[in-house]
């Protein structure tokens, strides 16, 4: 019977281990989740400002290119 009692005040000592364990793991989870969602961000606005940038080039290109074309013609 001691036996018996000493197993099951083992096993609520190792219950609440456990318990108090879980809390800092879903946390972690959380936290390095909320990092990726971040680094994430971070990478969406360094590839939209690149797209923007090289839109604006292109389009500083085609108007240096039709630029000199219409010039000789304006100064003649």
């Amino acid at each position: 019977m001691s036996k018996i009692l000493a197993a099951l005040i083992a096993s609520l000592f190792a219950a609440g281990a456990f318990a108090a364990d879980a809390q800092p793991a879903a946390q972690a989870a959380s936290a390095a989740a909320k990092v990726e969602q971040k680094a994430e961000k971070k990478a969406e606005k360094k590839l939209h400002k690149a797209e923007h940038k090289a839109k604006a080039k292109a389009e500083m290109k085609a108007d240096k290119a039709a630029a000199p074309a219409v010039a000789p013609a304006a100064s003649k």
